[in-house]
């Protein structure tokens, strides 16, 4: 069948699915194999909650009239994908970056939304099935929509490029994560630069931090809309920036005064206000939009227990995210500091190195009290009257109980893997 055919079933379906425990009345479900299990065995169950059509790759599931038989699910989706974002011919926005992506993505659709009927990204939902999963998410109701294009190898960015054919692009920063895959800092600039090449190829427009070097350097042969901290050369000069120890950020004599603690999301909020002001939304709306935006997900969230303030940014975590949320949290005014960091993950042959400057910087402030948890910071432990170590969460668990902190400001942060957001509890 041709995708113009599985087309037009999709338009008969409310949404797609590849998710039998979410199916909803009238959806589509893609049968997608998995490492451990083969869903087109889910095909006929699909149908049964409801869904209206289900595309399978294997015959020998096929049901009745409302099964499509293909020769690859995965393919089709994005083949699909690619189809449907064609189809609906909108604006669309592409971001990637090592750090501060889905803050942003939120950021820019809170900003876009004060005009446009916006649609971003939901979650994490960024990668070779996440990113068909948003454009067909898109609807004829979709004037702007906004994709975040997640990345741990080569050639990834670019190949989601193809399938999401982004007008506009931003990247957020090139940082130190995913470095087993990428091969290196220089690999992770490589393959974020991707997009720029997307760009620069069917002359669409990137946004540009001019206050990254590496952003400058690699769009010099690209159209862009350029922001940047005191930079008389910006179409968007931002003129201060201060977080003390939430953000707020100076523009055209207009304060906005946001909910995102530490100066590492004051380009993130930039981002998006630049990225208003070309769509053409007022001034005093983006100011509201990023003024009434509050982080959720265990990210830069602010929280009190008791009598404690809690920075959760236990999220994600790689070398370059850590370094900079410890940075800002040495700053912040507090007596009582305590810092909890979950190891982190895919770093590859760096991961004891990078593992190890993490506690050198912590070390070398020598402010705060640190509770290091996880395998590879355990294996840097050093003898340190502010610093404990502890081989797992559950080590840490059992010690922290008879552990009472009061008046304290707490930053938890470590990768999804390490879940430290458990950590909340022990302080009730």
């Amino acid at each position: 069948m041709d995708i113009k055919s599985v087309h037009d079933y999709f338009l008969k379906c409310n949404s797609v699915s590849i998710d039998t425990r979410k199916i909803e009345s009238g959806s589509m479900f893609v049968a997608i194999k998995g490492e451990n299990f083969d869903a087109n065995t889910f095909a006929k169950d699909a149908l049964e909650k409801g869904a209206s059509f289900v595309i399978i790759d294997n015959p020998d599931y096929f049901i009745d009239e409302r099964t499509i038989v293909v020769e690859d699910s995965l393919i089709t989706l994005q083949e699909l994908a690619k189809f449907h974002r064609e189809y609906l011919n909108i604006p669309i926005i592409a971001l990637t970056g090592s750090n501060g992506k889905t803050t942003t993505k939120e950021l820019i659709q809170v900003v876009l939304g004060q005009k446009y009927n916006t649609k971003a990204t939901l979650g994490n939902l960024n990668n070779h099935i996440g990113v068909p999963l948003t454009l067909l998410s898109f609807s004829k109701e979709t004037e702007v929509g906004i994709v975040e294009m997640g990345a741990n190898h080569q050639k990834e960015i670019e190949f989601l490029c193809e399938i999401a054919k982004p007008d506009y692009g931003y990247i957020t920063n090139f940082g130190k994560a995913h470095l087993e895959g990428f091969g290196g800092v220089e690999g992770v600039i490589k393959g974020k630069s991707e997009m720029y090449s997307y760009l620069s190829t069917h002359h669409k427009t990137a946004f540009v931090n001019l206050n990254d070097p590496i952003q400058v350097d690699k769009t010099i042969n690209i159209n862009s809309f350029t922001f940047g901290l005191n930079n008389q050369n910006a179409d968007v000069l931002i003129d201060s920036i201060t977080a003390n120890p939430f953000v707020e950020v100076v523009t055209n004599n207009t304060k906005i005064t946001s909910h995102l603690i530490g100066l590492y999301n004051s380009n993130n909020i930039n981002a998006a206000i630049s990225i208003g002001i070309k769509f053409g939304v007022s001034l005093e709306a983006i100011k509201n939009a990023i003024e009434g935006f509050v982080p959720q997900n265990n990210r830069s969230q602010m929280l009190t227990i008791n009598s404690n303030e809690i920075i959760l940014d236990a999220y994600n975590a790689n070398p370059s995210s850590m370094a900079v949320a410890l940075e800002n949290f040495f700053q912040l005014e507090n007596d009582n500091k305590i810092a909890i960091l979950g190891d982190m993950f895919e770093l590859g042959n760096e991961s004891l190195l990078e593992h190890k400057a993490i506690i050198d910087l912590v070390i070398n402030n020598n402010t705060i009290t640190t509770y290091f948890i996880g395998k590879d910071f355990y294996s840097n432990k050093i003898e340190n009257k502010n610093c404990k170590f502890f081989i797992s969460y559950e080590d840490f668990s059992e010690y922290f109980k008879e552990t009472k902190i009061n008046h304290s400001l707490i930053l938890i942060k470590g990768s999804r893997g390490m879940a430290l957001e458990r950590s909340l509890r022990l302080l009730y």
